[in-house]
């Protein structure tokens, strides 16, 4: 029956490109921009400011269709799906520039929002053809959800095994303890009793949000930690067990458990992969790779398995398990290291090369084959500026939670960003130690902005993630 529904779920996705498809020929074309994160990367505050900065471009010198001046107008319009919540771009832009600026409140459901871009094409065309329009439909969703799609093909007993395993990694070892200790305790061939299967749930709940507090990245399923309108129902009452002979009869713990989990995906994962992770055409990965280095080598290693996780969900090559499933390629993929605000200019381009390493595992680790995959480090909204005291470069800003300005020296990221990636493969496998160097990560607030007209929020390098994800399109 699942093999049946994968083929429904694929021929429907074929249909609904081939609708669009017709659409962009004869219509406006569409260009479906997801944007998501692992946790605290800071996906709202992206969003504000990129489409801030698409309707006041006076920041966007490295965006090449407003750098030659095709670009006429841009405007914000009604989004074509009706039944998905509105991403609230007022309401953020206010937090973040009114008179005691604050940091929106993070992502915790779907939303969308569509902006759309008025340009002239490049070169003697664009004298022929007069002014075309591109609409551009972001849609904000949680990392968590997204590491929700492997399970789709993984059975509740693969799924029950691969999580013992990642409980047992050194760095979710200090995190797991209790809900182990509950798992040796539970006979998975007992007949099924509803208080001990709540249990489980809220304890593997109380582990996964442990290891979430404690920076860990690769954390599902999603819905556990953000359940919504779920919480208390059956859909999110199941928990990993461990394997035991003879525990699948119709009424034990174990049959019960899997039957939840399979409504889970059929409930939640499945639905959102067809109605919206399918339709996607660029992505933005955003990663909150300071916080992890600060953290330690085993936040790294688990942001660096969970990069392999989001990778192997977007179109790898023709064997892919979503393969079947998805009716076109996702057309670029920009992992982007948010923050880079924290840092000096002259610790940048280590922070991009730490990406491109952690990036360049998960591609191996993923035999990852496609989309145009790049790496940027920036500042979505730059919150701090650059200072230099006895020599010593420093940024400046307001610290959270008082608003007192200081200027701090983070501290410097390694030069060579192998040391990283060994630091997380010795921590995998024995839990062992750090980089020489120390870095701190900082909390600052928002800064406070004097608005100026055809100018968006402050921003590092935002004007070239524009660049990689939407300038293709408006040649």
């Amino acid at each position: 029956m699942a093999g049946l529904t994968d083929l429904t779920d694929g021929a429907l996705r074929v249909v609904e490109d081939m609708r669009d498809g017709v659409e962009e020929l004869f219509f406006e074309p569409t260009l479906r921009l997801g944007v998501t994160g692992l946790a605290g990367a800071g996906k709202t505050v992206f969003i504000t400011s990129l489409v801030a900065n698409l309707l006041q471009r006076g920041r966007m010198q490295m965006f090449t269709p407003e750098a030659e001046g095709r670009i006429e107008a841009a405007m914000l319009r009604p989004q074509p799906d009706r039944d998905v919540p509105r991403f609230d771009y007022e309401a953020h832009l206010s937090d973040l520039t009114g008179e005691v600026p604050r940091w929106p409140q993070s992502t915790r459901r779907i939303s969308q929002l569509r902006l759309s871009l008025r340009y002239r094409s490049g070169g003697w065309i664009g004298g022929l053809t007069g002014p075309n329009v591109l609409h551009l439909d972001i849609v904000d969703y949680p990392g968590e959800w997204l590491l929700d799609l492997p399970l789709m093909r993984w059975s509740y007993a693969e799924w029950a095994r691969r999580s013992l395993e990642d409980a047992r990694y050194p760095a979710r070892a200090p995190h797991s303890g209790a809900w182990r200790a509950l798992l040796d305790r539970i006979d998975p061939a007992a007949e099924f009793d509803e208080a001990q299967a709540r249990e489980a749930a809220e304890t593997f709940t109380a582990y996964l949000g442990a290891c979430r507090k404690a920076g860990l990245s690769g954390l599902a399923p999603g819905r556990f930690l953000m359940p919504g309108d779920l919480e208390g129902s059956p859909a999110l009452t199941f928990a990993p067990l461990k394997p035991a002979e003879f525990a699948t009869g119709r009424g034990s713990l174990w049959a019960e458990m899997e039957r939840r989990y399979e409504a889970y995906k059929r409930a939640v994962v499945t639905p959102f992969f067809r109605n919206h992770f399918a339709r996607i055409d660029r992505q933005v990965v955003l990663v909150d790779a300071l916080s992890a280095l600060h953290a330690g080598p085993g936040a790294v290693a688990d942001m660096r398995r969970a990069m392999s996780e989001i990778l192997d969900c977007f179109k790898p090559g023709e064997n892919s398990w979503l393969s079947a499933l998805l009716g076109k390629r996702v057309e670029r993929i920009l992992f982007a290291a948010t923050k880079a605000d924290h840092i000096h200019h002259t610790q940048h381009a280590r922070l991009s090369k730490v990406m491109d390493a952690l990036l360049r595992e998960s591609v191996e680790r993923a035999s990852y084959k496609g989309a145009k995959v790049q790496t940027l480090s920036l500042a979505a909204l730059r919150a701090t500026v650059e200072a230099e005291v006895k020599g010593q470069p420093m940024v400046r800003g307001r610290l959270l939670p008082n608003g007192r300005m200081a200027a701090l020296h983070p501290g410097d990221l390694p030069p060579d960003p192998g040391a990283v990636i060994a630091g997380a493969r010795r921590a995998d496998e024995t839990g062992g130690g750090w980089l020489e160097g120390d870095y701190g990560v900082m909390n600052f607030a928002p800064p406070i902005l004097e608005p100026r007209e055809g100018e968006g929020p402050p921003h590092i390098r935002l004007d070239r993630a524009a660049e990689f994800l939407l300038a293709d399109r408006l040649r």
